[in-house]
This record gives structure tokens, C-alpha cells and sequence, in this order.
């Protein structure tokens, strides 16, 4: 029984991080090689993709897609989608999807003379799944080296520690007060009337 609690314990908490690596922004320094528009059909893979563009027919299938493409440092591809997230989930009230891929048309350069960039986003990239990263900014810098601090994900991730803690003290206390109590009440109760019950047998 020990083992089936660690395992949902353990099946909880991977959820839970998966849930964070997805939706939390991530940084990539990236030279931008090309952008360009592609319809796409989302079909089963529709979890992994954003809603249409505002202000578009939302309750098409299919619909056009901008994506960047890009060669991050050690020159290995990665492709992202350029989609808004609107007032939906996850909160970024994305709403400049055409802008952005115009910044990003205008920062495309070659190998021989590189401009770097930050691309800002959220989400995975998987070949097989064909699920892209949703870019939400991007920004030239002139060192490919520079350190980026993650701020906001450390705001984010200290303040979900901070509440998962009080709630946790706080149930600790409520049950010692109230809980604990109560089975061991139940526990002695059982124990007397076990106990009775062997004296009314034994005469």
C-alpha cells in the first residue's frame, strides 16, 4: 500500500512540473533564418495549439499559421509557432501575433553575419507529435552569450513554494487538532468494546 501512495505521489508532482515546463515562458538565443505562413489542420493535436487569431472566424478547422524558423546556439533547428493567445489559457494576452512576425521577418540574417536574438515562448516542440512552441517576443541582442535571469519564473515558482507551504502547515495543524483526535477517540472506543466483548465471552 506503502508503494501505490508514492507512486500517485510521485505521478502528481511529474504532472504538476510538466504542467509548469509547458506553460512558464522559457528563453532561446537563436539566429531568426526564415518566417513564413502555413494552413494548418491542429485535428488531435488541437491541445497543443493556440486558439485562431482574435478577431478571426474561430470555428474553422483549419486556418493559417505564422511560424519562425531559427538555428540556436551549437546550430541545432528550432521551429516556433507565432500564434495569440487571446484571453485564454496560458495568460499571456497575446494579441500581436502579425507584428511579431514582422519583427521577426525583419531580423532574419545569415550564418556569415549573424544577428542574435532572444525568442521568448512557451510550450514543446515534438517532431513526432508535430507541436510547435509558441513564440510571444522576440529582441536582438549583441552577445549570443548574455545571460538572461528567468525573473518571472522565479516570482511564479517562489510564490507557488510559499502557498503550497502554508497550506500544507495548515492542514498539519488542523489534523492533529481535529482529525487525529477523533480516530484515536474512534480507536479506544473499538479497543473498550473489544474489551467487553472478551470479558462477556470469557464468563
Amino acid at each position: 500500500m506503502v508503494y501505490v501512495k508514492w507512486v500517485f505521489i510521485t505521478a502528481f508532482w511529474l504532472l504538476v512540473a510538466a504542467f509548469l515546463h509547458y506553460t512558464l515562458p522559457q528563453h532561446d538565443i537563436a539566429r531568426i533564418t526564415d518566417t513564413y505562413e502555413k494552413r494548418i489542420d491542429p485535428g488531435e493535436n488541437s491541445l497543443f495549439w493556440a486558439q485562431a487569431d482574435v478577431g478571426t472566424d474561430g470555428t474553422l478547422q483549419n486556418r493559417d499559421v505564422f511560424f519562425i524558423q531559427t538555428r540556436r546556439r551549437g546550430d541545432d533547428v528550432m521551429v516556433y509557432r507565432n500564434e495569440d493567445t487571446g484571453w485564454g489559457w496560458p495568460p499571456y494576452f497575446k494579441f500581436d501575433t502579425s507584428n511579431l512576425q514582422a519583427e521577426a521577418a525583419d531580423l532574419r540574417s545569415i550564418a556569415s553575419d549573424p544577428q542574435w536574438v532572444v525568442i521568448t515562448h512557451y510550450g514543446w516542440r515534438n517532431e513526432f507529435m508535430t507541436i510547435f512552441p509558441n513564440a510571444i517576443s522576440v529582441r536582438p541582442v549583441d552577445d549570443p552569450d548574455v545571460r538572461i535571469i528567468p525573473w518571472l519564473n522565479i516570482f511564479i515558482l517562489t510564490l507557488l513554494a510559499a502557498t503550497f507551504w502554508a497550506l500544507r502547515v495548515r492542514w498539519v495543524r488542523f489534523r492533529e487538532r481535529r482529525i487525529d483526535p477523533a480516530l484515536e477517540s474512534v480507536e479506544d472506543s473499538v479497543h473498550a468494546g473489544g474489551s467487553r466483548l472478551r470479558r462477556f465471552f470469557s464468563r
